[in-house]
């Protein structure tokens, strides 16, 4: 009876182990697969996907972009300006070449003809060389700052802009600017301008600023009724390169600029439309009641004009009380 007890006990633990064996043979890949569902379960029972709307509202709160620039340098991806090629306006009409004349169109031949086919040259002459590529032309404003220039160059029909600072242009001459009827602003500045043909300005139509400063002008030349705005400050002017009542019909004129010249005298009559009158650092001694009020209508009053510089000439202010009546604000020098 005991040895039929021990037998019972092994055949008992033999169909244990069977029971364990046959459990532990299911794949690892099937159990992890029994597993995952519970865990993903668990993982997305804890996340909040009700309020997770994107919108237009809310996107700068979910994404934070306030330093995007920060992260990304896009220097090397900067737009290149690419230089224009703009032919320059010729000196005669009937010098532009005949297209149509030099230049044949290319018949095409049908298919299976042998031969390729060869385009009608175009005819290359010297002056038809773009004027843009010595200077840069964008849309229709033409740079040409710091380009070693020595006169006006040939400009597109239609400058709006002319940016030529920084050069050696010496003088400008009457046809500089023929044709141009579409120019609003010359920029000359920091250049060697000796001279000015009487007009070299005066038949632009749309001209609203003539920019001259550090030049060596001894005369302005006359100027369009279209301008706006006159700098020639830093010149050599005397009163006598002043045309008499020179600015008297520019009815537009709101900013005369003429500082650091070597004018005797303020140059009256000066228009109702100014605004700013830049004189100082001249040699301007005296002044008229007349010069910038009507001393006969004392009921006069000249809002337009607030902004007159007298300081650095030698001229004492205070001589002259009647003639700043009419004036918002009193002219800006020497009171004693």
């Amino acid at each position: 009876t005991q040895a039929g007890g021990r037998m019972w006990i092994l055949g008992w633990l033999s169909m244990a182990s069977l029971c364990l064996g046959a459990a532990w043979a299911v794949p690892a890949k099937d159990r992890r697969k029994a597993e995952k569902p519970k865990s993903d379960l668990a993982l997305y029972e804890n996340l909040d996907l009700d309020n997770y709307d994107l919108t237009l509202d809310n996107y700068g709160e979910i994404l934070d972009l306030s330093n995007y620039e920060e992260l990304y340098d896009y220097g090397d991806l900067a737009p290149k300006i690419e230089v224009g090629t703009v032919a320059p306006r010729p000196k005669d009409p009937e010098a532009l070449p005949n297209l149509s004349a030099t230049a044949e169109t290319p018949k095409l031949q049908p298919p299976g003809t042998a031969g390729p086919i060869h385009p009608a040259p175009i005819p290359v002459q010297g002056e038809w060389l773009p004027s843009c590529l010595l200077c840069l032309c964008i849309g229709t404003s033409v740079y040409c700052d710091d380009a070693d220039l020595e006169h006006i160059p040939a400009l597109p029909p239609e400058t709006t802009y002319l940016y030529a600072r920084f050069n050696r242009i010496g003088a400008v001459r009457a046809g500089d600017f023929i044709g141009l009827k579409k120019l609003k602003r010359i920029d000359l500045s920091s250049n060697s301008i000796s001279w000015a043909d009487m007009d070299a300005f005066r038949l632009l139509p749309s001209l609203q600023e003539l920019i001259l400063p550090e030049n060596r002008l001894t005369a302005l030349p006359e100027l369009p009724r279209s301008i706006v705005r006159l700098d020639a400050r830093l010149n050599r002017i005397p009163s006598a390169g002043l045309r008499p009542e020179a600015f008297r019909d520019l009815k537009q004129l709101q900013f005369l600029h003429l500082s650091d010249n070597q004018l005797d005298f303020i140059p009256a009559p000066l228009p109702e439309s100014l605004r700013s009158l830049h004189l100082q650092n001249n040699n301007i001694q005296t002044m008229h009641e007349d010069t910038f009020c009507d001393s006969q209508d004392h009921s006069q009053v000249r809002r337009a004009l607030e902004d007159i510089r007298l300081d650095g000439n030698p001229i004492n202010l205070s001589l002259f009380p009647d003639a700043y009546f009419c004036l918002p604000r009193l002219p800006t020098g020497r009171f004693s």
